[in-house]
């Protein structure tokens, strides 16, 4: 109980931040769920369940359209690609650790990633009960909020017309977050902001050529490809660009 415990308190301050996004986000989503039709108690099972945000906010939309499995699975697979990255970086971490693998696995969120990738854990902390605590608390956090939004979702009589809009500006602020993100200068400019150009750049394309209504899916699959075509300039890139940093230098092209 004692190593859970120390585990628990070295891996909760790490938490805050997710939780101070994914409460909210969690009570827009369920408030979302609730104004569109479905119970209040939905949301609470789809992030239970799904627990994966981006596709949790598109999956209203899904049910409330037409009937197209095929185009559901597909925006699934293309969304959820990026988490094939994710266990791969996580591989090595996380092998060893028994049951709590299975748990781990299907949590890993974009914000859990970030964290236990990332998180300098004491040496006489547990490294399994870290990880697993940082995954249960995170989802936690947006099971609460899920809950909570679709409660006040299922009480709200007002007009809540527009609400479906925080998904857009949400991708929007993620955009020029990672935007702000990478930038360093003039000299770097297209290097730094490559991924974003990527992503920008196949959007519009497959806009144009498929129209608002059916470009979503041939995006994701040509931001992917891109992607996997690119990755090893890009991690090359990364790692120059982490080194400069560390050496207190703007790096150059």
């Amino acid at each position: 109980m004692g190593t859970r415990r120390k585990a628990f308190k070295a891996a909760f301050p790490n938490t805050i931040p997710v939780m101070t996004g994914y409460v909210f986000l969690g009570i827009t989503y369920g408030m979302l769920m609730a104004t569109s039709g479905f119970p209040a108690w939905l949301p609470v099972v789809t992030a239970l369940i799904i627990y994966t945000g981006s596709m949790e906010f598109l999956l209203v939309s899904i049910l409330v359209s037409s009937f197209n499995p095929l185009s559901a699975f597909l925006t699934t697979i293309m969304v959820g690609a990026r988490h094939l990255f994710y266990g791969i970086s996580m591989l090595g971490k996380y092998r060893g650790m028994g049951w709590k693998n299975f748990y781990l696995i299907y949590t890993t969120s974009d914000e859990t990633f970030a964290v236990n990738v990332s998180a300098d854990i004491p040496p006489d902390v547990d490294r399994g009960w870290f990880y697993f605590w940082v995954s249960l608390l995170d989802q936690s956090y947006w099971v609460i909020g899920s809950a909570f939004g679709g409660i006040c979702g299922s009480l709200i009589t007002v007009d809540m017309k527009g609400l479906d809009f925080v998904m857009t500006a949400m991708f929007a602020v993620i955009f020029l977050q990672q935007w702000v993100k990478d930038g360093t200068g003039p000299k770097s400019f297209f290097t730094d902001h490559v991924c974003e150009f990527i992503g920008l750049g196949g959007s519009i394309l497959c806009l144009i050529l498929f129209g608002p209504e059916k470009f979503m899916i041939p995006s994701m699959v040509l931001i992917l490809v891109l992607l996997l075509v690119l990755r090893k300039p890009l991690e090359k890139q990364i790692q120059k660009k982490e080194q400069a940093e560390e050496q207190g230098v703007v790096p150059n092209d």
